[in-house]
């Protein structure tokens, strides 16, 4: 069955089980086509509270499957990957957040949604790329342990110099492996080109930036700006909307391999195998479920 055919057959499944299919920016361009909502990690979690249809299909990592189920228990949740799972949301473990809590008075523990299920619900808040600011500013806590990732932990505390952050050995290894000199490299070859920086890069990095957000920031950036050239460093799936969002302006990334090969996992072909079997399902413990939801339901309150 050739891609346009798949198409067809998943719309008509996605009736027939009354389904939605939420994709990240990273999936093919291909699965971003055929989604009723597209967007990061924030916007899918907030997304998934709003939703009335009975099955959520999350075309993403296993961790967006989790945070889907913890938001919405009575649904089903659909992974079509079952084996796309992120490195770094493994990078921190419950017992290391105990010991912080034993060495720390006025901690709070706060977990970017890229992580495990166990992780937020040893947690006190989660947080995204789009939201970390606002709502690790909003907290009263004076010590902030931020995991899993030291490189959005940095971008934060350099912003929140009242907060004294303690950081966590975890990273996106898309965006950690990009470096100074391969931002250097492409701005001596497009010299006009603004530099795009998702804050998952290490801060020399960062430091290079025109602008620093979120992929939905970024893109929102892309379409206000007045300039037509631009360094997109993270990774290369938010292309295909760049595109679909703007005209006539060129995008380039760097020479590294800006690609998650687990987000990659997601086809048209697992979606509609995913709709038509009703699996894999995301299944989670009621326990587990309540104690992750806690976390991401104040985040959603703190980001208002």
């Amino acid at each position: 069955m050739n891609n346009l055919n798949l198409g067809d057959e998943i719309r008509k499944l996605k009736e027939e089980k009354n389904a939605v299919i939420m994709c990240h920016y990273y999936v093919e361009d291909e699965v971003q086509d055929i989604a009723d909502y597209i967007g990061d990690s924030f916007f899918l979690s907030r997304k998934a509270t709003e939703i009335e249809a009975d099955v959520i299909v999350l075309c993403g990592v296993r961790f967006m499957g989790e945070s889907a189920k913890a938001l919405n228990p009575g649904k089903v949740v659909l992974l079509p990957a079952e084996d796309a799972d992120c490195p770094m949301a493994h990078m921190a473990t419950v017992e290391a957040v105990e010991e912080m809590r034993k060495q720390y008075d006025d901690l709070a523990v706060v977990c970017y949604v890229n992580s495990t299920a166990e992780l937020k619900a040893a947690s006190d808040v989660c947080v995204t790329s789009a939201n970390a600011l606002k709502i690790v500013s909003r907290l009263s806590n004076k010590n902030i342990f931020f995991i899993p990732d030291q490189n959005l932990a940095h971008y934060i505390a350099d912003q929140l110099p009242e907060k004294n952050f303690i950081f966590n050995d975890g990273y996106c290894h898309v965006h950690h492996t990009i470096t100074k000199d391969a931002i250097v490299k492409m701005k001596e070859k497009y010299p006009k080109a603004e530099v795009l920086v998702h804050p998952e890069c290490k801060p020399e990095v960062c430091a290079m930036a025109d602008y620093i957000g979120s992929t939905s920031g970024i893109i929102n950036y892309v379409k206000d700006s007045s300039n037509e050239e631009f360094i997109v460093v993270t990774e290369r799936g938010v292309l295909y909307e760049l595109g679909l969002q703007t005209t006539g302006k060129k995008f380039y990334t760097t020479q590294m391999a800006q690609v998650c090969p687990n987000m990659k996992k997601i086809t048209l072909e697992k979606v509609y195998n995913a709709l038509k079997n009703m699996e894999p399902k995301v299944e989670m413990p009621d326990e587990l479920i309540e104690g992750a939801r806690k976390p991401m339901e104040k985040m959603l309150e703190l980001a208002k």
